[in-house]
């Protein structure tokens, strides 16, 4: 209990001072919004600082502060100390810049940033890349929470031929496609105050419910610190891809921006976008504890790492109407990711090609052909025994390598503005080792022997930092000369 108890302290304390330099080294001030100057009454649409934040925590915090952690304590305690050690130097100063950069730079999405400050050529990689990943998200947000709705609520069946199944998936897709085409403020806004709530609930119940049980928590030693995963997997890279959204998460930087459009005042940001990615590392060290605590009391061995130790976590703790109130909190995260990604999606494609969203006509006609792939991932993952577990990997990978176009956009912009660039720089290169040794020595990636991965992922970090470097030598020395 005593290493959670310093992970809190790291998270919180680190929290507080790291988000001060952060928001220093940004330097917000009193010049207009976009969300003040273009407001159009859609996407541009200023709103309270309490419901932005809201919002975010809301957006950003899908399964994967839960689903991660509960996969990951199984390296050990050292899962309390990585956990808010990268939340705080990589993850909230991730989603702080993104958030900011985009309201300096008039609401653009990541792909236009990605444009401005890594180029054409890399933008339409990463362009092609975050349309995807959106979409996957959204596929996978209306699967998991469709299965807790039909396993852990109603207690039915999850076989594919359960008419009840379809029929859950098809209400989550039809709420996906009212918020991906009502303004922001109309059906977003309203409904997140209400998910908030039971959010808020379900992390207090389960965070008390860790000390009222006297849940059996490991502390740092010296033996376990390398990690002790019961299959002998390696804790570099794979914790930090496993973990993901409680440390660090390139499907942060797209929400970051998307809420950026309804900021009302620069000021507001750290609240919005850092605090709040503190918050989702605090729900991530809840889960990592209460996974501890179940599996000490004896899971069935093919549970261990599932969803299914969600609900056993909220009944033991809980019992059967606050296990309901957790487990509606758990359900309630990835539909309020899953919506916003694709809203996400839509205007990202819309910037790509110059479609006026102001319109609904051409919002319902965008929204069609995004839906249509989520339709038929969603099949795919249903139909196919193993399609679920192909989906999730692809994605956690996804997730992290979208993170390092993120922090290398955000190195950049601090370069050129003669800031302290090596804030982002630095977790840039480690999770550009973390992507690469993992792809080059996993087995839906290359399978090499994973020392050989690791050592050619470094070089790729290197490389990493020299290019984004050499770039941003480049756009000072030109930046220079126009203004000589």
């Amino acid at each position: 209990m005593i290493t959670f108890l310093i992970g809190l302290v790291i998270l919180f304390g680190g929290g507080l001072l790291y988000g001060k330099y952060v928001e220093k080294v940004f330097g917000p001030d009193d010049r207009p919004t976009p969300a003040i100057s273009i407001n159009d009454g859609v996407d541009y649409v200023p709103m309270r600082k309490r419901k932005n934040a809201l919002i975010e925590l809301l957006n950003i915090a899908g399964t994967g502060p839960i689903l991660g952690p509960i996969q990951g304590i199984l390296f050990g305690p050292i899962a309390f100390i990585l956990i808010p050690i990268g939340c705080v130097l990589g993850g909230a100063m991730h989603d702080y810049f993104s958030g900011m950069i985009s309201i300096r730079s008039n609401g653009k999405q990541m792909p236009a940033l990605i444009k401005d400050h890594l180029g054409g050529k890399v933008y339409k990689i990463y362009n092609v890349f975050v349309i995807f990943l959106m979409i996957l998200v959204g596929s996978v947000f209306i699967y998991t929470p469709g299965d807790l709705i039909v396993g852990s609520i109603l207690k039915q069946s999850l076989d594919v031929n359960n008419p009840i199944v379809w029929i859950v998936y098809g209400c989550i897709f039809l709420y996906y496609l009212a918020a991906t085409l009502f303004p922001i403020d109309k059906i977003i806004g309203r409904i997140y105050p209400i998910f908030g709530l039971i959010l808020l609930l379900s992390a207090v119940g389960i965070f008390f419910g860790l000390f009222i049980k006297g849940y059996q928590l490991d502390n740092l030693t010296l033996a376990n610190v390398r990690g002790v995963h019961p299959l002998g997997v390696p804790i570099l890279p794979v914790f930090f891809v496993t973990v993901a959204c409680g440390i660090v998460s390139g499907f942060h930087s797209t929400q970051a921006t998307l809420i950026g459009r309804s900021v009302g005042d620069e000021r507001e940001g750290r609240r919005t976008f850092y605090d709040m990615m503190i918050l989702e590392g605090f729900i991530a060290m809840i889960w990592a504890a209460a996974a501890m605590g179940i599996y000490y009391k004896g899971v069935p061995a093919e549970m261990v790492g599932k969803p299914g130790v969600i609900g056993l976590v909220a009944n033991d703790m809980l019992g059967t109407i606050g296990g309901f109130i957790a487990v509606l909190g758990v359900i309630v995260l990835p539909i309020t990711s899953g919506d916003t990604s694709l809203r996400a999606a839509r205007l990202m494609i819309a910037d790509a090609i110059g479609y006026d969203q102001s319109k609904a006509h051409n919002r319902v006609i965008l929204s069609i052909f995004i839906f249509i792939p989520v339709i038929a991932i969603l099949i795919f993952a249903k139909m196919n025994a193993q399609g679920f577990n192909i989906l999730w990997q692809y994605f956690a990978w996804a997730n992290q390598t979208i993170a390092v176009f993120a922090f290398a956009m955000i190195s950049l912009y601090l370069y050129k503005n003669k800031k302290p660039y090596l804030i982002s720089l630095i977790p840039g290169m480690f999770y550009m080792f973390i992507i690469s040794s993992y792809l080059l020595g996993a087995k839906i990636g290359f399978g090499l022997p994973q020392n050989i991965a690791n050592i050619i992922g470094l070089v790729l970090a290197f490389i990493y930092a020299v290019l984004i470097v050499n770039t941003g030598k480049k756009a000072l020395n030109n930046l220079e000369k126009l203004t000589a």
